[in-house]
């Protein structure tokens, strides 16, 4: 008996050869593979089922974490109140959904700018300089940061201020002014994350095929029609793939940001205050573990719709730049 495999008549025998050896390839694949699927297992699977906290009245029991889940009171959608009863829901949703617009809006913008601008220097090791300087602040937590921020804007001692009183103005409590912190809170967060960014498209912008731009310059396009009609197209799927997984965290922000630059200023908190932080102050005030796996749990769910929707209309425009 004969097979085709390949374009090629194999026998049975030469077959069954190919099948062993196809079973063994695949096998050394499964366990190579094997300790990533596990960990994605334990560390991103099993703890869902933390999400069940999100309905129960939580309890601590000093028999562990498993008698106390499993005694606690089955209360619904009771925890979610906490977010949405709350005088201060309102302020969070909101800061939290703007803020995080307008910074993938900008960061979008501003990222692929800086990419086409470091494609064009020749110079590599220059290039190089410049990269690591700007993606050096991405590794900086913000609680190093927030000291930077602190020596610029103290009201006694911070440079803005002294710069200010030596044009003969009035110092600013910066600490105290909410009007001041969208801006803030924007260029710490373009400071932070956009050599990132950056370096995706600087990455996709190198595997582009040079031919494209030897044949629009023997054409004369100018360097402005290159980027317009070669290196935006051809960035935009993955443009539009980090964009939908930004918007996929558009009622995510980022902690560390909110808490710790404006240094937990009361008097900032119609300007600073968003879901994550409400709930890590609402958390260490009153200990309420189900309210905030509530809060958490209503994040994730929006996000994933967030996803769904946005990909779905890009399908529609064009089906090769969607996700899935």
């Amino acid at each position: 008996m004969f097979y085709i495999f390949g374009g090629e008549i194999l026998s049975k025998a030469t077959t069954s050869k190919v099948s062993k050896a196809s079973r063994k390839k695949d096998f050394h694949l499964f366990l190579m593979a094997l300790p990533g699927v596990a960990w994605f297992i334990i560390f991103k699977y099993i703890p869902m089922g933390g999400l069940l906290l999100a309905f129960k009245d939580f309890k601590i029991s000093p028999d562990g974490f498993l008698a106390s889940f499993m005694s606690s009171e089955w209360v619904g959608l009771e925890n979610f109140k906490f977010l949405f009863m709350t005088n201060d829901a309102y302020i969070i949703t909101r800061n939290t959904v703007v803020y995080n617009v307008i910074w993938i809006a900008l960061n979008l913008v501003l990222s692929v700018a800086l990419a086409i601008g470091l494609n064009e220097i020749h110079n590599k090791k220059l290039s190089k300089v410049y990269q690591t300087g700007m993606i050096f602040p991405f590794f900086l937590s913000w609680v190093v940061a927030s000291y930077f921020v602190f020596a610029f804007l103290s009201v006694d001692k911070g440079v803005v201020n002294k710069v200010l009183k030596h044009f003969g103005h009035e110092p600013i409590m910066w600490y105290m002014e909410p009007k001041y912190w969208p801006f803030i809170l924007t260029i710490m967060n373009m400071w932070k994350g956009l050599g990132y960014s950056a370096v995706f498209y600087l990455a996709a912008i190198c595997g582009i095929d040079t031919s494209y731009y030897e044949a629009a310059m023997i054409d004369g396009a100018t360097k402005w029609e290159q980027i317009k009609y070669i290196t935006l197209p051809l960035l935009s799927p993955v443009m539009t793939t980090l964009t939908l997984l930004a918007v996929g965290r558009i009622f995510y922000a980022d902690f560390g940001l909110f808490y710790n630059v404006p240094r937990e200023s009361g008097a900032l908190f119609n300007a600073t205050n968003v879901i994550d932080t409400y709930v890590y102050r609402s958390f260490r005030q009153l200990g309420d573990v189900g309210m905030s796996s509530a809060a958490g749990f209503y994040q994730s769910i929006i996000g994933f719709i967030l996803v769904l929707a946005s990909n779905k209309i890009v399908k529609k425009i064009d089906p090769d730049k969607a996700l899935f």
